[in-house]
């Protein structure tokens, strides 16, 4: 009995080396499929980061009040101007609405004229951030 039970532990053990032999926990190859359309947003990405400072932009602020007028204002402003971004700011209590992203005083004065005939109440700002 004993014979057959050390036979059987000595064939148990060759069947687990013989097995064990062909796995194996990682691969030394990684690949990595990226779309190459990120690689062009990333570059671009890159330029405007490399043009755009925080501190060197003005924008242009359009409405001061409350979050569903702002809205109905940023949306308003986003069908009749597309050529300008826009977001909604909030700063205690109020929410406000700026446009653009101007790199000189000049051109956002500029554009002030093509916009304050909708938004009368318009006027340039330099955010700080």
């Amino acid at each position: 009995m004993k014979i057959l039970s050390i036979r059987g532990a000595f064939q148990a053990t060759i069947i687990f080396c013989l097995c064990n032999s062909s796995i194996c926990a990682q691969d030394e190859k990684v690949t990595v499929f990226q779309n190459p359309k990120f690689k062009i947003l990333l570059n671009e990405k890159r330029k405007i980061n490399a043009t755009t400072t925080v501190n060197d932009i003005y924008k242009i602020q359009i409405y001061t009040g409350d979050i569903e007028t702002s809205k109905k204002i940023l949306t308003d402003f986003n069908r009749d101007f597309l050529a300008f971004d826009g977001t909604i700011v909030f700063y205690t209590p109020t929410y406000k609405v700026w446009v653009g992203n101007f790199k000189t005083r000049i051109e956002a004065e500029r554009n002030l004229m093509l916009l304050i005939k909708k938004h009368p109440n318009a006027f340039v700002i330099k955010p700080n951030k």
